[in-house]
């Protein structure tokens, strides 16, 4: 089945009409609007048709509109255009607490360079209160600016009354109508606005184009400066393809405005009602009338909505809330209208348009229905409809391996409070911060004991388990230890997934633990709506050489066995952004145990050793610093990445352990200046099953290497050093020289 967009508000696609009247401009009308000859005035005609065209559907005379970039490039050119051209006359601004985050950034940018902002509070529905506005005014107040239309849950704002008293002050008003353009009425007589952004790809026009209605009068100081285009308000040659295609699309809404709004307003009520005859506790968030008609913010008390996202992956929708591993981020919207947690967390946002059908709407209420029945308890016994060749694992959670750790700064407050143990047979306890216990059996043989688990980070579930098993495994090597057996630590959502997916699972990490000569003898389950997996392993070790994360001495060199990369790849991953032959490379990096590399290393001096995975490269290396009196110099460009980590992390895709990583580190961490951003998040990103940082003394360093590539641990790298200063931090250097 084809899947099924509800989520016309996050963007629409482009109309086909809009692509016809576009296409001529691509191909032969190319000149520039500011040329006299035949091809530039070819290309102004067109620019100025649209400009009338935008000009007719809100209402206004087309010398009041300014093309731009979008919504946001709009919203930046009033508030601070205004801003800058009112200085004179005060410098407070008063805007709403739900407002885009291309206005409230703006805002608080202004905020930071001396201006005064009040952010209104609005009512569980989602609304402004007049009366709040009129007592935040104050003599100083220039501009007000409040959205039209709220982008979550589609309550339209009392605009024109705000405008009212705003003129009666003589102060500006700006709206943000980039959802109600083209969906209802928006008329710049009945709103009474002086400013008002519009963007092209919320109504079936491009991406990257928009405009901004300035009212005559109004000064608007350039935000953007060069040539005089726009009136010389905002530099820069028209976008002259997209321009004609946000006419073109304001040309179509405006024929058939009453009649798109009556039926988007259907279709919403179609969907709404046939959810609440199945679920009649979902909750609907915003104003029950005063709200936009194609928008339904529906929630589902006591499911998480990314899992119910996650459920029904042939529904594209948005979720009003992310949920970690420590903590629910509510939207701000929702946090800003008091909607409790439980209700915040499980709400969706469905959003029709155009193209929406009614079959659409009775297919998606069915699979959203459905989806909810099955993560609710009673919902166990539910048929599950997905068959085990079909499944992805990672659409099953919204955390992916070692990323799903809770944040560094938690786990150290956890930490502290647990007690020590008084037993003298504890070698290894709770006092460090190594990933395994060590326990005295006599003075030849100590026990060393771990566990570890976390949900997919790959969608094959053999692939999952033989990387879940190697995760767990790479613990015991790091400490210097040998596997003896293990045991299966099994999450499963019965109710969600076939039972064939964990026998896949348990065979992955079964073949794997062969591998590393041992059996996995029994483990423990439970039920529950995300995948997890994991082993507890026990091995033995000599008491004597146990690597422990501390006690690297200044001098030693640090050897890393595999190249980094893992969390940002495999988001990439389940983003499906990564070619074919880099995720078979990453899932055969996680897949490899470390025991080559630990055995290997035995040979040598290994004065401290640790595996990186989940705090990453720079966390894990300052557990290796501990408290006592060394330091680390590391050389960036040594440190081996996997093939597109670089890529893909300029592209934004950092998954949010990663992010939690660097922020942690950082205060601990010092970068050369040269370092860019994307390589400072590099060194922190979270591995999962990543190699063994290893400390060896400088005159051993060079043979362990060359040993290690011998013995087919191929990207093994002398990545840095222990020094004596500063004592408890990283020094972050571009190279050794």
């Amino acid at each position: 089945m084809q899947p099924i967009y509800l989520d016309y508000n996050a963007t629409t696609p482009v109309d086909p009409r809009v692509v016809e009247a576009m296409l001529p401009y691509l191909r032969t009308h190319f000149g520039n609007p500011s040329s006299s000859h035949f091809f530039g005035r070819q290309a102004k005609i067109a620019v100025e048709q649209a400009r009338q065209q935008v000009a007719h559907l809100i209402g206004c005379s087309s010398e009041e509109i300014i093309f731009t970039s979008g919504g946001t490039e709009s919203n930046n050119l009033a508030i601070k255009g205004v801003a800058e051209a009112r200085r004179d006359r005060g410098n407070h601004i008063i805007t709403s607490a739900i407002e885009h985050p291309a206005v409230l950034e703006v805002c608080n940018d202004l905020e930071k360079r001396g201006f005064r902002i009040t952010r209104v509070a609005v009512d569980r529905f989602g609304r402004v209160d007049v009366r709040d506005i009129e007592k935040a005014i104050t003599l100083q107040t220039i501009l007000i600016t409040v959205m039209h239309a709220n982008n979550e849950v589609g309550t339209l704002q009392p605009i024109a009354e705000i405008a009212a008293l705003a003129h009666q002050q003589k102060i500006l008003l700006h709206s943000d109508a980039a959802q109600s353009v083209g969906k209802i009425p928006v008329r710049i007589d009945e709103l009474g606005v002086d400013l008002l952004s519009i963007a092209g790809h919320k109504f079936y026009a491009p991406k990257g184009v928009g405009a901004l209605f300035v009212r005559s009068g109004v000064r608007v100081a350039k935000i953007q400066h060069g040539a005089d285009h726009e009136q010389n308000r905002r530099a820069g040659t028209e976008n002259v393809p997209e321009i004609v295609g946000l006419g073109a699309a304001c040309a179509l809404a405006a024929e058939a405005l009453d009649e798109t709004q009556t039926r988007l307003a259907e279709l919403r009520d179609r969907l709404e009602a046939a959810i609440g005859r199945e679920l009649p506790d979902r909750v609907i968030n915003g104003h029950p009338q005063l709200r936009l008609p194609n928008t339904a913010s529906i929630a589902f008390p006591g499911l998480d909505a990314a899992t119910l996202l996650a459920e029904m992956t042939e529904i594209a929708a948005s979720a009003g809330a992310a949920c970690h591993s420590d903590q629910v981020e509510l939207s701000p919207v929702l946090r800003a209208m008091a909607v409790p947690q439980e209700i915040a967390m499980g709400t969706l946002r469905f959003s029709v348009g155009r193209m929406t059908t009614e079959q659409e709407i009775d297919r998606a209420a069915e699979r959203i229905i459905g989806a909810v029945k099955r993560l609710r308890p009673q919902g166990a016994s539910a048929p599950i409809a997905e068959s085990a060749e079909n499944i992805k694992l990672t659409r099953y959670t919204h955390g992916l391996g070692c990323a799903c750790k809770l944040r560094p700064q938690l786990l150290e407050e956890v930490l502290r409070d647990l007690p020590l143990s008084g037993d003298p047979a504890v070698l290894v306890g709770a006092d460090t911060s190594d990933d395994a216990a060590v326990y005295l059996l006599n003075d030849s043989l100590a026990v060393v004991q771990t566990v570890d688990f976390f949900t997919p980070i790959v969608d094959d579930p053999y692939a999952f388990g033989a990387i879940a098993a190697a995760n767990s495994l790479s613990d015991i090597y790091a400490m210097g230890g040998q596997p003896l057996f293990a045991l299966n630590i099994v999450a499963f959502p019965s109710n969600r997934l076939p039972i064939s997916v964990l026998h896949d699972i348990l065979r992955g990490a079964r073949d794997k633990a062969q591998e590393a000569g041992i059996t996995i003898i029994g483990g423990h389950t439970v039920d529950d709506n995300e995948p997890k997996f994991g082993l507890a392993v026990t091995g033995r070790i000599d008491p004597q050489r146990i690597w422990r994360n501390q006690g690297a001495q200044p001098g030693d060199h640090l050897i890393l066995t595999k190249p980094i990369g893992t969390g940002i790849l495999s988001t990439a991953l389940k983003q499906e952004q990564l070619d074919s032959d880099t995720a078979e490379l990453l899932i055969r990096r996680m897949a490899e145990l470390n025991r080559t590399a630990a055995e290997t290393l035995a040979r040598y001096s290994v004065h401290a050793c640790t595996d990186i995975t989940g705090f990453g490269l720079l966390g894990h290396l300052l557990e290796m610093l501990g408290d006592s009196a060394i330091g680390a110099e590391l050389w960036s460009a040594a440190v081996p990445l996997l093939p597109q980590t670089a890529e893909l992390a300029v592209a934004r895709v950092i998954p949010g352990g990663t992010r939690d990583n660097f922020a942690f580190t950082e205060k601990r961490t010092d970068y050369d200046e040269s370092l860019s951003e994307i390589r400072r998040l590099l060194l922190n990103d979270a591995q999962t099953s990543g190699g063994l940082c290893a400390a060896v003394p400088a005159e051993e360093s060079a043979a362990a290497l060359a040993e290690l590539h011998k013995q087919g641990v191929c990207h093994a790298a002398i990545i840095g050093r222990i020094t004596d200063s500063p004592r408890g931090r990283i020094f972050v250097r571009k190279n050794l020289s």
